[in-house]
């Protein structure tokens, strides 16, 4: 995206944001950011000497309410005026207002176009009335192709050419305009060679442990204009992997009125002049269709990667859930996947400890993850979340039940975990280099997402090859794997399949 550059930042207003959360939500700080450096805000991610931090908290399960609440509380010990915005502020309000004086202001979505005022107003010493939180699921229309021209706030789709246009901006862009033309409205906070691109906000699922969708909205899909004009701003700014996020990306394009679009938009976006690797990630298994699983296993420049949401594997509780799928079905996903790229990768998240779980379904559960060569798996013990229908849900299991099944799941996946990533040695894998430090290259396979997959780390090779000393972040070197440590690889890079550019160094 164009970022919002139209002025320049001036002296004496700085702010620091801090993201907390997903990947979703760096999106939507980069939209703020650009809002801010529009109207003349220094904007760093570095708190110090800062006139406001502005912290973009994540409001899905307890543990990540309570780091978004220690890190409001650190940032006030610095003397910086704080501000708490994101899906914790939006989901609890005024609640949220009132619990945490040291907050100067709780701000919702429908305060992100105005979010430099809102800021101005903070160091004036103004007060902001916090708002009393709603279902924002209410504020779209129930049918998706007619949600389209709302005027309501979705956070990380707002463009220069709308509404949003920074300030002092005069590009207009229509459907004419190519995509490399069309302003974008996205400010980056780090300079790495990778960046989430957002799909979609929202969900349109009613999976009854899960609030997000409550203070999220309903599904929304960006065009696919927008974002490959995303994705070009992207690669001009040094970007080489996109990873494609949202809710449930799966569901993209059913509210622009063909439900297979994501299927013709991975090419488009892997043929973007500078990007190496397109990631596709937040996938919905019963919504997985054979096109999709084919254009992702098969397509140049598109990880043969699965970000499947699996959570259960019992039909039993995924019926509670509210949700769809069996051992044998997953199974039966993950196999046709593999038919087609023998090396692709997959990771999934799973919650144990649901109410109504038994120990047979524990059992089956066990029998799918045993069973499925998942690369990554995260494992999370069931907690009531406000406003969900688990929370009202019967059979509800002790403390001491849950924790055990917890710590039996966890440990099985970390030992399937390194398994699979053993059955890799001797194996060819492309690797994208993140960062080189101190002598040491690390990167990732296909197989690993940033953050959450392990990593790749380079070793010199015996004989030719590449030089280690000569790569850069960007890189995409193929390699061969040598070693393993738990889900990590080791691997000696064997050929440069593309260089990243090269400036003044």
């Amino acid at each position: 995206m164009v970022s919002a550059t139209s002025s320049a930042p001036t002296a004496g207003r700085r702010v620091a944001m801090l993201t907390l959360g997903c990947a979703r939500n760096e999106v939507d700080s980069e939209e703020l950011a650009a809002r801010l450096h529009a109207d003349g805000w220094q904007v760093t991610t570095d708190g110090e000497n800062a006139d406001v931090v502005l912290v973009n908290t994540c409001g899905f399960v307890e543990k990540a309410k309570q780091d978004s609440i220690q890190t409001l509380l650190a940032a006030a010990e610095t003397g910086a005026k704080v501000v708490a915005a994101g899906c914790m502020a939006e989901r609890y309000g005024r609640e949220l207002a009132d619990s945490l004086p040291e907050a100067e202001a709780v701000l919702g979505f429908d305060d992100y176009p105005e979010i430099s005022s809102r800021l101005d107003a903070v160091l004036a010493g103004e007060r902001i009335d916090a708002h009393v939180p709603r279902d924002r699921r209410e504020l779209l229309p129930l049918t998706p192709v007619a949600r389209h021209g709302s005027a309501v706030v979705v956070p990380g789709h707002a463009s220069s050419s709308s509404s949003a246009r920074p300030a002092g901006g005069t590009l207009v862009a229509d459907e004419h305009t190519p995509a490399h033309l069309r302003p974008v409205l996205r400010h980056r906070l780090d300079s790495g060679p990778v960046a989430s691109l957002k799909l979609a906000s929202g969900c349109d699922r009613r999976c009854a442990f899960c609030a997000i969708p409550a203070f999220r909205g309903a599904f929304v899909s960006r065009s696919p204009d927008e974002l490959l004009a995303e994705a070009e701003w992207l690669a001009r700014s040094g970007v080489r992997e996109l990873v494609l996020v949202s809710e449930n990306s799966t569901s993209y394009g059913k509210d622009l009125g063909d439900p297979r679009l994501l299927e013709k938009l991975l090419p488009q976006l892997a043929a973007v002049d500078g990007i190496v690797r397109v990631r596709a990630s937040y996938l919905q298994p019963a919504e997985t269709r054979p096109g999709l699983v084919e254009v992702i296993a098969t397509t140049p420049g598109v990880a043969a990667y699965f970000d499947l949401s699996f959570q259960h594997s019992s039909e039993a509780v995924l019926r509670r859930m509210r949700r769809f799928g069996s051992t044998d079905r997953f199974l039966d996903l993950l196999a046709t996947a593999r038919e087609l790229a023998p090396e692709a990768g997959a990771r999934s998240n799973f919650i144990v400890g649901f109410p109504g779980e038994g120990r047979a379904d524990v059992e089956e559960l066990v029998r799918f993850v045993s069973a499925a060569r998942l690369d990554a798996i995260g494992v999370f013990d069931y907690s009531d979340e406000d406003g969900t229908e688990a929370a009202g849900l019967p059979g509800k299991l002790s403390a001491a039940t849950v924790k055990r099944r917890y710590d039996r799941l966890s440990a099985l996946a970390d030992e399937l975990c390194a398994q699979r990533a053993e059955e890799r040695l001797g194996s060819t894998v492309e690797v994208l280099v993140d960062s080189v430090e101190d002598g040491v290259v690390e990167g990732r396979a296909a197989h690993q997402a940033p953050e959450v997959d392990g990593s790749t780390t380079l070793v010199a090779p015996l004989g030719g090859g590449v030089d280690l000393a000569a790569l850069r972040p960007g890189d995409l070197v193929r390699a061969t794997v040598t070693g393993t440590e738990g889900v990590d690889l080791l691997a000696v890079p064997d050929e440069m399949m593309s260089a990243a550019p090269r400036g003044a160094e």
